[in-house]
């Protein structure tokens, strides 16, 4: 019998997340008669800083009320991907960001999500779980978009472009070092599934 999405509030602050995105985006779009840059890059920020927040809430509130689910384990990576992906295409758009580090990063968010749905229908999903370099990269990430959406001086003595640089050549960095983790975890599967099998009796 088909039974309805179960809908709770992680779900809800996932969706949001994914709703954020295109309000997100959409800001560096009005005209500059609407909203001066600075602004624009204060609004952008705080959408943005938004949807990350959603991001830490929806997965402890799932854990603190056992709403965990099927369908929000696979929505919220979704959502995180979608989130950040969208966030380098802006700051690449905006010459802020080098296109060669969204490049990297985008990219190991693909190959990484191909090999963890596929060592998920080998199931051995939990072989590729999220490493603690990996939650290193993610901070990293977050501080290197923020910083950059910016743009412009908000601690005094500390230079946010600079840091926004320094922070996204980090979280590329790690990307690269956390794919090699991952695929060093999961080199032994793929020798195993290549393996010859012998034939049924």
């Amino acid at each position: 019998m088909h039974t309805a999405m179960k809908f709770n509030l992680p779900t809800a602050l996932t969706w949001l997340r994914i709703v954020l995105i295109p309000v997100f985006v959409g800001v560096y779009y009005l005209p500059a008669s609407a909203l001066s840059m600075p602004h624009k890059n204060w609004l952008a920020m705080t959408v943005f800083a938004l949807a990350a927040i959603t991001d830490w809430a929806d997965g402890y509130l799932a854990r603190k009320w056992g709403q965990t689910s099927a369908f929000g384990a696979f929505l919220d990576p979704v959502a995180d991907k979608l989130m950040v992906i969208s966030a380098l295409i802006v700051l690449v758009w905006l010459d802020r960001a080098d296109a060669s580090l969204a490049i990297i990063i985008i990219g190991r968010e693909i190959a990484i999500s191909a090999l963890r749905e596929w060592m998920a229908q080998l199931g051995k999903g939990k072989s590729v779980a999220v490493a603690f370099i990996g939650k290193v990269k993610t901070v990293a990430q977050i501080t290197a978009i923020i910083a950059l959406l910016l743009y412009q001086p908000v601690i005094p003595g500390i230079n946010t472009v600079w840091l926004g640089t320094i922070a996204l050549w980090v979280a590329a960095i790690l990307t690269l070092w956390s794919m090699l983790h991952y695929l060093r975890l999961a080199a032994p599967h793929v020798a195993e599934s290549d393996a010859p099998h012998p034939p049924p009796n």
